[in-house]
């Protein structure tokens, strides 16, 4: 009987999260691991897999077509842009993501962004660590105003947006939201109003961004939505970065519009200088890691490891990304075909 690879092409030693190799194996796998330089060299290390864990590395049609015998792809993760979803489903390949690891982690993050930003911590760091003592009222430092009371407006009110409704909401921010996928008896058990972004830009202090990358989402914070927003308001991106215009960013930045901008992710990644964003004292950056922490990730590991072996024992993973391919007869995962 052939190897039934799973196989990462990330990293010598494997995913950053780690994998459950004892399991896999107790279960008829055998796990390899490779980084590669390209997507030649990614096709070459993934041959004869079955299974292909993945990270942020993108997956194309040409990638899925030049692997017969696989059946599976796991995402290390909650988004699946960097995945060709139409090209696996077409030929019959499952693709599975951990959506709920770092629902928490993520919450706490986008907040301590909010704070970072409102309290200008970064740039009193800084200052501090230059021997600059700023006064509070010094002009450097202005304006500061007190968090309790303002309004913060949420794109997207999944899992991650309502926790963080409930974090804010302990602080005395008021919580107003936009999801279209989302009831309005949902929001309110939540303790959240929903409307149209029309009506809740205007009234909002602070926008934090929940959403994935799509078709709708890509460029939703753009000149003309950040032109709707309170003046001197403030944009949290947890999200994704194709999802925030960044030269409307500059430009409202620029133009003394937004009070400021709290960014864990960006357009393209890492953060390369100069970057017209990091002109700004009242940017914070951080280095795309608001889900991590020994918690997250650990249960990412496990999540992960359990959908691999779902794949290998031929059923469909709970966290079914394109549920389509089930009822398509080139789907590659059947238990006559494991």
């Amino acid at each position: 009987m052939s190897e039934r690879l799973v196989v990462f092409t990330e990293r010598n030693e494997g995913p950053v999260p780690g994998l459950d190799e004892e399991l896999i194996c107790q279960n008829g796998g055998t796990v390899r691991y490779g980084k590669a330089a390209d997507e030649a060299d990614r096709i070459r290390l993934a041959q004869g897999a079955e299974i292909v864990v993945v990270g942020g590395t993108p997956l194309t049609r040409e990638f899925f077509t030049a692997l017969p015998r696989l059946k599976g792809v796991v995402r290390l993760g909650i988004g699946v842009d960097n995945l060709d979803l139409t090209a696996a489903t077409d030929l019959g390949i499952v693709v599975a993501n951990v959506p709920d690891f770092c629902s928490e982690e993520v919450a706490e993050h986008a907040l301590a962004l909010i704070l970072a930003v409102t309290r200008k911590i970064a740039l009193a760091d800084r200052k501090s660590r230059q021997g600059e003592w700023v006064p509070g009222m010094d002009a450097l430092m202005r304006p500061l105003r007190r968090l309790s009371g303002q309004t913060l407006g949420l794109i997207g009110l999944g899992k991650i947006g309502r926790s963080l409704a409930h974090k804010a909401t302990g602080l005395g921010l008021s919580v107003i939201a936009y999801d279209p996928h989302l009831s309005a008896e949902a929001a309110h058990a939540a303790g959240v109003h929903l409307m149209s972004p029309d009506e809740l830009l205007p009234q909002t202090d602070i926008l934090s961004l929940h959403v994935p990358v799509t078709a709708e989402t890509k460029g939703i914070i753009n000149a003309r939505t950040l032109a709707l927003l309170k003046p001197q308001a403030i944009l949290i991106n947890t999200a994704r970065g194709p999802v925030v215009d960044e030269g409307a960013l500059y430009a409202a930045l620029a133009s003394g519009r937004l009070a400021g901008a709290g960014l864990d992710v960006l357009q393209q990644e890492p953060l390369r200088l100069p970057h017209p964003l990091a002109e700004f004292d009242n940017v914070v950056f951080t280095c795309h890691y608001a889900s991590l922490s020994e918690d997250s990730y650990a249960r990412m590991r496990q999540q992960v490891s359990d959908q691999v072996v779902e794949i290998l024992q031929g059923e469909f993973p709970r966290n079914l990304v394109n549920p389509r391919v089930k009822g398509l007869p080139q789907c590659r995962l059947r238990p006559d075909r494991s």
